[in-house]
């Protein structure tokens, strides 16, 4: 879209003088609000695959726990502990996010994970918003409007959205208005954006260092060097002495499985093990391939590499994948990089490159829309995922037994439904906690054998103390009663 101003155009000259002026409405102005209302469309759409999943109570992993556990923390005013993670442990010992710090005010509130999912719902729509404007700016409103969809419908986004929770949802909309930012070439303002990425991850510090790199190639020396060496001294800070500082074994322990090969491990696995590479790969051509590839025609790709490096480097698995909320943060990388690569290939002399350029926004929008058969918004035109799911009833009556401020031993079953009611143990790691219940998924053959092996094991781990069924139907909840 075109910036809101009032254009005029001098009519002929009639009978030797000049004619009266005529007012032409700025082109783009019905648009202008249109980057605003998809954000709109797209929260409602990231609310509604965040709680109708949450709602089904099959808790994918324990992250949704730790995340509110630590805002929890900063909403007492205290130390962001999260026990589920280790007995008294700091999340920032684990990863450094005091960003999570902002959600406090609001979860003091409305204390409940759902306060969390709906954050992070917001926060993605509003990367939609500097993605579709930029779009419309350098493309037209018809194009921009097909970027914008496409990028909200982007798998990334919607991996990470049907995850439970994570930091990175910060991450999002602040590298988005950074991408336009320098797409624009307002480079200090570009600099500025990307500074909060250093509260968010501690890896993300490598991507300031990218956008200093960006601005080095844009010949915009001091600017540039200086995002660098704030890039990698906030790195080696943060690595070296916050985290290690604030961690129970004094280590920065996601590091060992981070890192610690080299550029030629990128593709490793090889001929070890003939899945690993083809993993990796697979996941540059996801990322790459959303966008027809013509993001890499823009220099601005170059900030994706430090996330796309220390991923393929890493001997975990899960970083390698399109599954999780890894991708996310390269999704509005890759987008804004395709606005440009756009333009660059329509200043081409190949008249092919034109070509493709001019129809490019429209099949990245088809392609993206046709993904979504495979992808968390395809449910939500099924009529039975808003039917009651079987475990919500269970599950709330089971939470109910909790006693509100007790300690709490747990799997997966209940984990993201307790630490809003209670201080969350996982279960076997209470660091000589005695919890004043268990609450455990029920198993699937369940008598008086079960019952006395849950209560057994119970006791087991905690010195022989005794425990009685309170309750049991889908979900078992252990008492302590001496």
């Amino acid at each position: 879209m075109q910036q809101s101003r009032v254009e005029t155009a001098p009519l002929p000259r009639q009978r030797g003088r000049v004619a009266a002026r005529v007012i032409r409405p700025p082109r783009g102005l019905v648009a202008q609000p249109l980057p605003y209302l998809l954000g709109v469309t797209f929260f409602g759409v990231y609310a509604l695959i965040s709680l109708l999943r949450f709602r089904k109570v099959e808790n994918p992993s324990w992250d949704l726990a730790i995340f509110e556990q630590a805002v929890k923390g900063y909403a007492h005013f205290d130390a962001p502990i999260v026990d589920v993670r280790a007995p008294g442990m700091n999340q920032l010992g684990d990863h450094f996010s005091p960003i999570l710090a902002v959600l406090a005010p609001v979860y003091r509130v409305f204390p409940s994970a759902v306060t969390l999912l709906l954050a992070q719902a917001l926060l993605f729509a509003i990367s939609v918003v500097p993605v579709t404007r930029v779009a419309a700016r350098v493309l037209g409103d018809t194009r921009g409007l097909a970027i914008g969809v496409a990028y909200g419908l982007s798998w990334g986004v919607q991996r990470a959205v049907e995850f439970d929770f994570h930091e990175i949802a910060f991450a999002v909309p602040i590298i988005a208005y950074t991408m336009e930012k320098l797409q624009l070439g307002r480079w200090r303002a570009a600099a500025l954006w990307c500074l909060p990425l250093l509260l968010v991850k501690e890896d993300l510090a490598l991507t300031v260092g990218a956008v200093g790199l960006f601005l080095l190639i844009r010949r915009r020396w001091w600017l540039g060097g200086g995002l660098v060496v704030v890039g990698a001294a906030a790195m080696a800070l943060m690595v070296y002495v916050l985290i290690p500082a604030l961690n129970p074994h004094g280590v920065y322990e996601q590091g060992k499985s981070a890192g610690g090969g080299s550029l030629f491990g990128i593709f490793g696995g090889f001929p070890q093990d003939l899945v690993w590479p083809f993993i990796k790969v697979k996941t540059l051509l996801w990322v790459f391939g959303a966008v027809g590839f013509l993001a890499l025609r823009s220099p601005l790709a170059v900030v994706a590499a430090p996330t796309l490096v220390w991923r393929l480097l890493s001997d975990t698995p899960n970083h390698w994948g399109q599954d999780w909320h890894y991708n996310a943060v390269l999704m509005p990388i890759v987008f804004i990089a395709l606005v440009d690569g756009i333009k660059r290939a329509r200043a081409s002399r190949s008249p092919w490159q034109r070509k493709y350029a001019r129809e490019l926004p429209a099949a990245v929008a088809a392609m993206a829309l046709a993904l979504c058969a495979f992808l968390p918004a395809s449910r939500l035109i099924e009529p039975d995922e808003y039917r009651t799911p079987p475990r919500l009833h269970p599950a709330n009556a089971a939470v109910a037994r909790v006693a509100k401020g007790s300690t709490v031993e747990t799997d997966l079953g209940l984990i993201s439904q307790l630490p809003s009611r209670a201080r969350v143990f996982w279960i076997g790691a209470t660091g000589g906690v005695v919890p004043d219940y268990v609450a455990v998924l029920q198993p699937e053959i369940w008598d008086d054998d079960a019952r006395e092996q849950l209560i057994d094991e119970a006791a087991e781990r905690h010195g022989g103390a005794r425990y009685d069924v309170v309750f049991a139907n889908q979900f078992v909840i252990l008492k302590h009663i001496g």
